[in-house]
């Protein structure tokens, strides 16, 4: 997501929307009409992430946009048979494409509240201010690195990377560890991170950023999708479970 708002950023702000077409209102919250009327001659001002969710600032309101499964925010490539809203802009086109339609689109004055209501940037919260949110939690800490009122935009990649890193495994309960575990934890969370960011993400499914390109931090996977395989640090199998109704991957060995 983060990739995906850096690669719009210098394509789309500062242009102002000429048009929006909307031709599936499954992916569409509030009425058509009304949507492309309020967004027709706004300039965009600023795009950011929150957590999951892309935000464009408008001069009037915000367009928010959440990619679902196989949504796709896209600048400069051929329309596609999946591309359910349309922004003509005064210098190119802002394509939203999804095959799968689990993705959504809303424009309001303000910021949703599901949006406003989430919890702090991994990359950004102190180690105090994490390791209190991560400890007043009984939940496994996986269950709890993806809570986003936790820490917002941790996926399930990285949440198995930064757990496999720290020695951690996922069904630990999150209140049972001690802080120099959260510590390594965090210090985890956000090398993955950060290295995910410079490779432009992990293109393990349907994921391109904003120009159509694949990101490479895939071929960096530690144990994420190597189920089976010897686990790079002491070569026993490598485990998958599911846990918080995810796929979860982990070392039995190297994670305690």
């Amino acid at each position: 997501m983060e990739t995906v708002v850096r690669t719009l950023r210098p394509a789309i702000v500062g242009r102002r929307i000429l048009n929006a077409e909307f031709g599936q209102l499954r992916v569409l919250r509030g009425l058509p009409a009304d949507t492309a009327q309020a967004l027709a001659g706004q300039k965009v001002l600023s795009i950011d992430r929150h957590g999951k969710f892309i935000a464009i600032r408008l001069e009037r309101g915000f367009l928010v946009v959440h990619l679902g499964m196989t949504g796709k925010l896209l600048v400069g490539v051929e329309r596609t048979k999946w591309a359910h809203a349309i922004f003509t802009l005064d210098d190119g086109v802002m394509l939203f494409d999804d095959p799968r339609q689990f993705g959504r689109i809303e424009y309001g004055a303000e910021l949703p509240e599901r949006v406003t209501a989430l919890g702090p940037e991994p990359l950004e919260v102190s180690l105090e201010e994490f390791t209190r949110r991560v400890k007043e939690r009984g939940s496994p800490v996986k269950a709890v690195l993806l809570n986003q009122a936790v820490v917002r935009g941790v996926g399930n990649i990285y949440a198995d990377e930064a757990l496999f890193r720290a020695g951690v495994k996922p069904m630990r309960a999150a209140a049972s560890l001690s802080k120099e575990r959260v510590a390594k934890i965090f210090q985890a969370m956000r090398e993955v991170l950060t290295e995910a960011i410079d490779s432009r993400g992990s293109s393990v499914s349907n994921y391109v950023d904003a120009e159509g390109r694949k990101g490479s931090f895939q071929d960096s996977h530690r144990v994420y999708q190597r189920t089976g395989e010897p686990c790079v640090n002491c070569g026993q199998p490598i485990k998958r479970i599911v846990l918080a109704q995810r796929g979860t991957h982990y070392c039995p060995n190297c994670q305690k």
